[in-house]
């Protein structure tokens, strides 16, 4: 009965119950977690969406939103008895407008279509993302996407003027405005960005455009060692007139199994260094030489000794190059072996530390490992990761698992960090939000999450720990 009112809601071809067809909708980014559900659901329009969710909240059906389901937290697994409702039918763009700047699309556009779509109006849409093929921007929304571009535009939470979202009780809440300012009470948009799918199911966005770079410069640069990266940023700072977009840490042996694991990556520098940083400049108009910016904050930086040896892209090929190595890193670490991975966020002048300890204490943990850290330093947001050992046996590293992840963990704690910088939490950090985060800030979720979703339905089990849970840390 059930699943035949749902077949009537969306129409039955669009309501999966095999096997097989849904078998797509339930795999899981780290395959850590089994997702089942009764059904995947894929409605066409904000309409069909609040009828389906109405009659789950009438039914008591737990329902569990879903994007492009490239998600590395278990944010979109479901379980038995639950529905899936993927978004990748609303996928339409529905206005561009070049004199607001603005962008209003449907929550299942795949972001690289976002990015096209802004290009072809000679505008620019910054949130880029690895999985940009293929990632929706509903699922980017709810989980506050970070990516390359932060130094220069922010979160992706900086790019949302309005959202239409339907809300768990099935009614749609209407803040899809283009305003730049509206300041009638509480920042709702605000609530649902990062809340993945827990208060309500975004379904539209207006999003925030820019100028099309017209001038883009980068470059390759061996550092002298990890504290200098932090001597060339302060350097690339100063001297872009904000322009630095960004400023990408990479390790040696980053570069290497990108060479080894991923094809046309290749090292652009003569020999090899620990430490690499990619950055980039750019810059809407022509009245700033970025490439005389660009060859002056390497000779700066080579004069007071931070870096060993750069090279600055001569054409967007090149540049292609340089970004194809950082782009592979972390595909050919899941390629190369088992790695332990998180993805953290410590104040930029403290990642040299936090690099620094964690290695250490890992080798104290395991002999021989390969730390594996790399991302966005220039914002404090490393992607931590630590490989087998080439003479450990797979599955006797991953008993080390949870022992590498408490000690990544308190390290980040014990410098004020934050131990989900931009993936988000899902299933996988409910635990550390128990341990780590202010016990106010907890029960303040907790009683938003009730007041909006007292029947508990919309994604339960995600970012939000359970009462007790969090009592009891």
């Amino acid at each position: 009965m059930i699943l035949e009112q749902l077949k009537r809601l969306v129409g039955s071809r669009y309501v999966l119950t095999q096997e097989a067809e849904k078998a797509v909708y339930l795999v899981d980014g780290r395959g850590e977690f089994d997702s089942q559900a009764d059904a995947v659901v894929l409605p066409a329009n904000t309409d069909e969406i609040s009828a389906v969710v109405s009659f789950c909240a009438d039914q008591g059906i737990h329902v569990v939103p879903q994007g492009g389901n490239t998600g590395l937290c278990g944010g979109a697994v479901a379980h038995h008895g639950d529905i899936i409702l993927n978004l990748s039918r609303m996928n339409a763009i529905i206005e561009l407008d070049s004199i607001d700047n603005t962008i209003t699309v449907e929550a299942g556009c795949i972001l690289a279509d976002i990015q096209q779509a802004a290009l072809d109006a000679d505008r620019y849409f910054p949130l880029s993302l690895g999985a940009e093929g293929s990632c929706q921007i509903g699922g980017n929304l709810s989980t506050n996407a970070g990516g390359i571009n932060v130094l220069r535009y922010g979160n992706v939470r900086d790019q949302v003027i309005g959202i239409e979202a339907v809300m768990p009780s099935g009614e749609i809440m209407n803040d899809l405005n283009q305003l730049r300012k509206n300041n009638t009470g509480y920042s709702l948009r605000h609530l649902l960005v990062g809340a993945e799918g827990t208060l309500g199911i975004i379904t539209k966005a207006v999003l925030a455009i820019y100028p099309r770079p017209q001038q883009v410069e980068t470059a390759f640069v061996a550092l002298r060692d990890l504290d200098a990266s932090l001597d060339l940023l302060s350097i690339a700072r100063n001297n872009s007139e904000n322009l630095l977009s960004s400023f990408e840490l990479i390790p040696e042996l980053g570069v290497s199994l990108a060479v080894r694991h991923i094809p046309g990556c290749k090292n652009l520098l003569q020999g090899k260094n620990k430490w690499y940083v990619l950055i980039t400049y750019s810059g809407a108009t022509g009245a700033t030489n970025l490439r005389s910016v660009m060859e002056n904050t390497l000779a700066a930086a080579l004069g007071e000794g931070f870096i060993v040896d750069a090279v600055i892209s001569q054409n967007e090929q090149q540049a292609l190059e340089m970004w194809k190595i950082r782009e592979g890193l972390r595909e050919a670490q899941t390629m190369e072996c088992v790695a332990f991975s998180h993805d953290i966020s410590v104040k930029v002048s403290n990642v040299p530390s936090l690099i620094e300890r964690t290695s250490h204490q890992a080798s104290l943990l395991v002999p021989r490992v390969r730390p594996y850290p790399f991302g966005h330093i220039g914002d404090g947001n490393i992607h931590l990761s630590f490989l087998q050992p080439e003479e450990m046996p797979a599955d006797q590293f991953q008993t080390y698992r949870a022992a590498f992840t408490e000690m990544v963990f308190e390290i980040v704690d014990d410098l004020d960090g934050s131990f989900s910088a931009e993936h988000g939490i899902g299933i996988l950090r409910t635990p550390e939000m128990s341990r780590y985060k202010d016990p106010v800030s907890i029960y303040t979720m907790q009683t938003i999450k009730q007041a909006l979703d007292p029947k508990g339905i919309l994604n339960p089990g995600k970012v939000i720990p359970r009462p007790k849970d969090a009592h009891d840390a």
